[in-house]
């Protein structure tokens, strides 16, 4: 009887999941077909900027700001328990080391992908340099924005010594979430190591603010049509498709690279190495695709990847709390392409012609971007800023790609996410037989 009211349970879940996507769907395209509408009927018409001023604008900020309010509590809860939850060290070391070394070696594939792409259809040598001279002006403003908070960052031995926080409720009002992680991951060690009635006290009340959080996420989830309608509508109605065919060998040759990840690469990882349909694994993982491609945001997707890799790929929750939680922030595939392609297409535009070891060493530095860049909205254009400025090329040159960047951002997003469900099917195939081991040890 009780297994006939989970599977009831799971069904329901399962239609309100496909409704709820088949609605975000709706939003998408009412308000692009919007946004269409007003950017080419009444382009000059006031109520136009009224309504993104005022309306639509307020509306998806506010979206986004209830799902970052939440993520911290949720993070850090997921990676505390996560670890937590491995049980000794042993079964910690495993985990944490084959995540480590999957992150390093996907990511370089990736990145290397994207430069011989970007190298060998070289997008950036044909763009008309009087045209760029006028989108540089429309983006200079905001890419003034951008670059100003690049130089404020951290970089070199300062960026290594601030992934520890010196204080922890610091780092959490200031979104530093490589800091964060690094907390809750210490104290998630703390508390495998420290077996007391006392600590599983504290771990069962850690576990309850997961579910809290998961649950109020899912209540904010039901709003996302309403601002996919907004985000669309505000990008179509100041943008139209201009831009976008403008720089569409740009835009191209940013999609060619991730679909190359996407449908050649992780295929092959997750046939080789976990024994898994590449057609069953984004058939159960389109809700997460659904919405990384809406919020544009890792760290926004995480709850709907949590849910995706506990209901559709019954993967073990320790291995998917710590792989996914990491993963939001340190597993950014298409973060990492799209760092390389837009800074060597920068380059050919300005005619900077880059050296073999330059090039190398913009793929060391996006690998580690990948790994570091914040899993929020347009999170790698300050990281692309930096690497502009390092190779020689005017990072004012960002400016150009603003106009296209919430669309791409959308695209590398998916990439991201289904890149760290990918990791965490990986990961948990060479786990699985250590679990019985590590949940006894938690017990």
């Amino acid at each position: 009887m009780a297994e006939a009211s989970m599977t009831a349970a799971a069904a329901s879940e399962d239609a309100r999941a496909r409704r709820l996507q088949w609605r975000m769907l709706i939003g998408f395209v009412a308000g692009l077909l919007a946004g269409l509408a007003a950017y080419y009927g009444a382009a000059d018409a006031p109520w136009v900027d009224t309504v993104s001023t005022y309306v639509t604008g307020p509306i998806g900020q506010i979206f986004l700001r209830l799902l970052f309010m939440l993520v911290i509590p949720l993070l850090v809860s997921a990676l505390i328990v996560g670890v937590a939850e491995m049980g000794e060290m042993r079964a910690l070391k495993t985990v944490g080391l084959r995540t480590l070394i999957y992150t390093v070696a996907v990511s370089s594939i990736a990145v290397a992908i994207s430069l011989a792409v970007v190298n060998a259809l070289q997008p950036g040598a044909g763009v008309d340099p009087a045209l760029a001279q006028s989108l540089l002006a429309e983006g200079a403003a905001r890419a003034g924005s951008i670059i100003r908070d690049a130089h404020e960052a951290k970089s070199g031995i300062d960026a290594v010594v601030a992934i520890v926080p010196d204080n922890f409720f610091s780092a959490m009002s200031q979104n530093d979430v490589l800091a964060v992680m690094f907390f809750a991951l210490f104290f998630g060690v703390g508390l495998m190591l420290v077996q007391t009635p006392q600590t599983q006290v504290l771990k069962t009340a850690i576990e309850g603010v997961f579910e809290v959080a998961m649950r109020l996420i899912g209540l904010v989830i039901q709003l996302a049509p309403i601002a996919i309608f907004c985000f669309m509508f505000n990008l179509a109605s100041h943008f139209g498709w201009d831009l976008i065919v403008r720089l569409s060998a740009y835009v191209g040759v940013v999609l060619l690279a991730l679909g190359l990840q996407m449908f050649v690469v992780f295929p092959i990882i997750l046939k080789t190495l976990a024994k898994k349909s590449p057609t069953a694994f984004f058939r159960e993982t389109q809700e997460a695709f659904v919405m990384a491609f809406a919020t544009a945001s890792s760290n926004a997707t995480l709850p709907t990847s949590l849910r995706v890799a506990h209901d559709r790929l019954h993967l073990p929750d320790r291995v998917a709390r710590f792989v996914l939680t990491i993963g939001a922030t340190a597993n950014q595939n298409g973060t990492a392409m799209f760092e390389g392609v837009t800074v060597i297409f920068l380059a050919q535009f300005f005619g900077i012609d880059l050296t073999l070891t330059q090039q190398i060493s913009v793929m060391l530095v996006c690998i580690l971007g990948g790994i570091g860049t914040a899993g929020v909205p347009a999170g790698s254009l300050p990281v692309i800023a930096l690497i502009l400025a390092s190779v020689g090329v005017p990072p004012e040159g960002i400016g150009l790609v603003l106009g296209v960047d919430r669309f791409l951002d959308m695209c590398r997003t998916v990439l991201n996410v289904i890149g760290d469900l990918v990791a965490a099917t990986v990961v948990a195939a060479g786990v699985d037989d250590d679990a019985p081991a590590a949940a006894a040890s938690s017990g």
